[in-house]
């Protein structure tokens, strides 16, 4: 049994929930997670985890097993690292993740400038609007939008991004510009389901600074950026995203920000990356180069 390889498995099956959910990822038979998770338990004599047909829980023995495991395979990730002198040198693989469509549009140009001046860098870029774990998944550094919850992650800010409501010209023709959010509960509206979705769209009073909630009754749901800006580019209804999700459209004129004054606290945007004694060399040249250029991009939808 590879130990290190099994203490892997059992704490993706904890991040993800199950065993079928970690064969997925790693392209194993549901089988052989099952088995060398049996195996690691056989071999320290208890239970780690408790299986039903919906969830995974822990055990007390799991829960400070899971604890160590963790400890442990970040000082092994560390020591191949000094190994391979990555400490002394910039040099190997670097894992970045980021939302969607923001990596495409902003992470990815300064990550092909990057590989151009390090030639020994290599880079793997995981685009999702799921917050991939940085530890369970060998994440160096990730980019998110919005409020960060305390973790042990250390946070560099790089800017802020407004979220917008727009809609088509055709729209507005048909139905006006409307002038306070209430209006769209009257309204034909788009929405993109984020991982969290929220009933209501929030918006701030101009006058008091407070925040209020409008429900909205969505004509369309939709799971990606990229179908809200296309459905209401088509007249479909008002949707609303981050200012740089529909910016190309809003350039192009086939959208229209509307209630600007009513817009919420523009959301923080950071790089995180794990907190562990003595950075990568590969990383550190990498967050000096990204981030004052992430600032520049981001300046422009202050």
């Amino acid at each position: 049994m590879d130990r290190l390889e099994a203490m892997e498995l059992l704490l993706q099956a904890v991040e993800l929930g199950s065993f079928s959910a970690v064969a997925r990822e790693k392209g194993l038979p549901v089988s052989t997670v099952s088995r060398r998770i049996a195996e690691l338990e056989a071999k320290l004599g208890t239970k780690l985890l408790l299986r039903t047909t919906r969830q995974l829980s822990l055990t007390d023995a799991g829960q400070s097993y899971v604890e160590a495991a963790r400890r442990i395979l970040e000082q092994v990730e560390q020591a191949e690292r000094e190994a391979a002198g990555e400490y002394t040198i910039p040099k190997g693989e670097l894992a970045i993740t980021a939302p969607l469509c923001f990596g495409r549009l902003h992470l990815l140009p300064v990550v092909s400038d990057f590989l151009a001046q390090f030639p020994q860098i290599t880079i793997r870029m995981l685009l999702s609007d799921r917050n991939i774990h940085l530890v369970e998944d060998h994440i160096d550094m990730a980019t998110r939008i919005g409020r960060l919850p305390d973790s042990g992650l250390v946070a560099t800010r790089i800017g802020t991004m407004r979220t917008v409501v727009c809609a088509s010209p055709s729209l507005l023709a048909r139905h006006g510009e409307p002038d306070h959010p209430e209006a769209l509960r009257d309204l034909p509206c788009v929405a993109f389901d984020t991982p969290m979705p929220f009933p209501a769209w929030q918006f701030r009073d101009p006058a008091s600074g407070k925040a209020f909630d409008v429900p909205v009754a969505p004509r369309l749901s939709v799971t990606t950026a990229d179908a809200s800006v296309m459905a209401a580019c088509a007249g479909t209804g008002f949707t609303r995203l981050l200012h740089y999700q529909a910016e190309a459209a809003i350039e192009a004129g086939e959208l229209k920000i509307v209630l600007e004054d009513f817009e919420p606290e523009p959301a923080p945007v950071h790089i995180l990356h794990v907190a562990r004694g003595q950075m990568p060399l590969k990383l550190r040249r990498f967050i000096d180069f990204a981030a004052p250029r992430l600032r520049d991009r981001l300046e422009a939808f202050a």
